[in-house]
């Protein structure tokens, strides 16, 4: 039923719409248009003037508006690729300079991650302290020193200048004998010292023969060195247990307290080189049911 109404509704208007607006003329009205003549429209009574005049000005009114609107589309349709082009331009830069604000901030906070509190303060050097060397590593250096020594001179050709002695030696006897032994490990040497030139025998062999090894001679060396008895006595050695380390200890612990024998006054400068005191370093002996001092068999569980 509401169908129904609008669509009668719709047509009474496109009626009236069709109809003129005019009073219908007779027969004369029917006969010009037949005739095709234009029809003259009859104003209504009352406001004839009022609308006769305001129609052509709301017309021209409409015709301006409309002329002004396409204007206004032509000038836009022309600056339109400028404007584009413009806006583009001005686009760019804000694009360009937002992902890099972005990609700025990730990356400060990365530093910000990376940075280790502390990095950038510098470290204090503390200097440790120096500990006194002891006999064996004392010797180590001078054996090493004497060999570099040695190795210049023979690529130079310079003569070994002799050290020069830190205390005049004790006037010694012809017919004097200075006994004295000395231990290392499991190395017993029994030492005697002579007037002569320097001369060292072990075993009846040469010191050179029997340490072939610098380090050995120059810890045999030591005492001698030290007190300035290098080139004014000679020292007969006879050693037997442990092994070549061990008897060169224990040569120089013999040699050290022969020395105290002739000259008393040596005791504290060998003293405090080390060169009297006993090292009483040995191996640890085995144990029953161990392998070795401390070593157990290896556990089986199966």
């Amino acid at each position: 039923m509401i169908d129904d109404e609008r669509k009668d509704e719709t047509t009474e208007q496109q009626d009236q719409a069709d109809s003129p607006a005019g009073p219908v003329a007779g027969e004369d009205s029917s006969s010009s248009q037949a005739a095709g003549e234009e029809p003259t429209p009859t104003p209504p009574a009352g406001g004839t003037d009022d609308s006769a005049a305001q129609s052509p000005q709301a017309e021209s009114e409409v015709v301006e508006e409309s002329e002004e609107e396409k204007a206004g589309e032509s000038e836009a349709g022309e600056a339109g690729p400028e404007a584009e082009e413009s806006g583009a331009e001005m686009a760019e830069p804000v694009a360009e300079e937002a992902p890099a604000e972005k990609g700025e901030k990730p990356q400060a906070e990365e530093k910000k991650k990376d940075v280790i509190p502390g990095a950038d303060l510098e470290p204090i050097a503390v200097e440790p302290e120096e500990r006194p060397l002891s006999a064996e590593e004392q010797a180590r250096l001078e054996a090493e020193e004497q060999e570099r020594a040695e190795r210049e001179a023979a690529l130079a050709g310079d003569a070994e200048e002799p050290k020069a002695a830190s205390r005049a030696p004790a006037k010694m006897k012809g017919d004097a004998r200075y006994l004295a032994t000395g231990k290392r490990k499991t190395s017993i040497a029994r030492v005697t010292l002579l007037p002569g030139s320097g001369k060292i025998e072990v075993n009846k062999r040469a010191l050179e023969e029997f340490f072939p090894r610098p380090l050995h001679q120059t810890t045999v060396r030591q005492p001698l060195a030290t007190t300035g008895y290098e080139t004014t006595v000679d020292v007969r050695v006879r050693v037997h247990g442990g092994g070549i380390s061990g008897q060169a200890g224990a040569v120089r612990h013999g040699i050290a307290r022969a020395l105290t024998e002739i000259d008393p006054e040596l005791r504290g400068e060998l003293k405090r080189r080390g060169f009297l005191t006993r090292d009483a370093r040995a191996k640890e002996r085995r144990k029953a049911g161990l392998k070795k001092a401390r070593k157990r068999p290896q556990f089986s569980k199966r």
